[in-house]
This record gives structure tokens, C-alpha cells and sequence, in this order.
């Protein structure tokens, strides 16, 4: 028997416009992936540890549902959106805004997660912000015995969790829930700052920077309109 995720789509039995959407972007995890692509993700990778609790299987059968429909293509080992895939910005981060504005409140301890926390901050980094060189900031949480360092070269940020074995330039301290507090804009970075919840040390040249380079989610300013 085919797999019920390979199947064509149902329109749940209803010849409309807004069914045939529900039955295919409102399949789990659909919108999440499209929401990943939307900020950059391209290589299957990517997608997969932005998305933890996702299985590698169900990842692929997802992205097979979105090439059918048109939504995705693939070149060169790298999943693109098509024009119709990017037309789905204004409705996934207006879905965020309605989010933001009705039904999100304080993370829940099962949404705190480092790993993906760091995975994201990565990905919005301003290197404008910060020396033409290797820069290295070493992320240490209050609560959580892991340690993170993101390398800044050439190459772009690169997040690990071991040392890479290069000077640190910026030591970040905060707690997990402070930290994703902040990265979704639902409090301000000055603020976290000033309560003793989050803080940079390093050469002054670089910490005062450090809150402009931190460039925060692609939702966080909805987040924060809706505070």
C-alpha cells in the first residue's frame, strides 16, 4: 500500500481554493520547512537540524510533496522555492504576526532548546558589525552545562559545540529562556542587559557592538510591535 504522504492531494473533499492549501501546507511540519526556506535554508542538512524533531524520512518525504505541487525545486543538491513557494511569505510570517499578536506568551520549558537556539542565532549574524578576521563568541548559558562558540571568517558564521581550539573574542553569558526571550524580540536586548540576565565580555571595541551584530529572528520585530 502507497504511503498516504506520497498520495495526491484530497482538497478534504472539497472543490476550494482554501481546502486544496490546507491539504497540502497543512500537513505537520509543511509550514515549518517552508518557514526555514523562507529565511535561507537550502541544503537537506540545514532543514533537518533546524527542524530537531523532525525525522530525516518524514523531511524528505515533505520536500517530495513540495517539488510536486510546485512549490520547491531542486539544483544541484539544494532545495530553491519557485516563485509560487516565495509567494507564501506575507501568508507564513503574517500567520507569525497573528501569532505574535494573540497566542504568544513566555516559552515553555519543552521550547527551550539550545542546540536549535544556537542553530538560529548563527544564521543572523551581521559580520558587517564585526573585524575583517576570524572572530570567535563563546556562548555560555547560567542554566545549561553546554557551551557553544560561533567562528565568524571567511567562510560565514559556523556554530559548534566543542571548542574550536581559536581566542575568543566575545564571551555571551545569559540564561536559555533569557537568551530565546530575546532572539524573538519578546524582550529587548538593553533591557536583558540591564537586568543582569545577559551580558558580553570582551574588548569594549567588540561588546559594544554585539547587540547590533545579534540580528535577531526574522519574526522578532512583529514580536515586538505586538508587545
Amino acid at each position: 500500500m502507497p504511503d498516504s504522504d506520497d498520495s495526491e492531494p484530497t482538497g478534504r473533499g472539497q472543490y476550494c481554493p482554501v481546502s486544496r492549501a490546507v491539504d497540502l501546507l497543512g500537513e505537520r511540519w509543511t509550514m515549518l520547512i517552508v518557514r526555514d526556506m523562507l529565511v535561507g535554508a537550502r541544503r537537506f542538512n540545514d532543514l533537518a537540524r533546524g527542524l530537531p524533531g523532525l525525522s530525516r524520512s518524514l523531511l524528505t518525504k515533505r520536500l517530495r510533496q513540495l517539488e510536486r505541487s510546485g512549490l520547491v525545486d531542486r539544483l544541484d543538491g539544494e532545495y530553491h522555492l519557485t516563485e509560487a513557494g516565495e509567494a507564501l511569505r506575507p501568508i507564513v510570517f503574517g500567520l507569525g504576526e497573528w501569532g505574535a499578536k494573540y497566542i504568544f506568551g513566555e516559552p515553555r520549558p519543552s521550547e527551550l532548546d539550545p542546540d536549535l537556539l544556537m542553530w538560529w542565532v548563527h544564521k543572523r549574524i551581521d559580520t558587517a558589525q564585526l573585524p575583517p578576521r576570524r572572530t570567535v563568541l563563546h556562548f555560555r548559558f547560567a542554566d545549561d552545562p553546554r557551551r557553544y562558540w560561533i567562528v565568524i571568517d571567511s567562510q560565514g558564521p559556523s556554530v559548534c559545540d566543542f571548542d574550536p581550539g581559536f581566542d575568543v573574542d566575545v564571551t555571551v553569558t545569559a540564561d536559555v529562556a533569557t537568551l530565546h526571550r530575546v532572539w524573538l524580540g519578546h524582550e529587548p536586548i538593553t533591557d536583558a542587559m540591564r537586568a543582569g540576565r545577559l551580558a558580553f565580555e570582551g574588548p569594549r571595541a567588540l561588546t559594544r557592538r554585539m547587540p547590533d551584530a545579534l540580528l535577531l529572528s526574522e519574526i522578532a520585530g512583529a514580536v515586538r510591535a505586538a508587545r
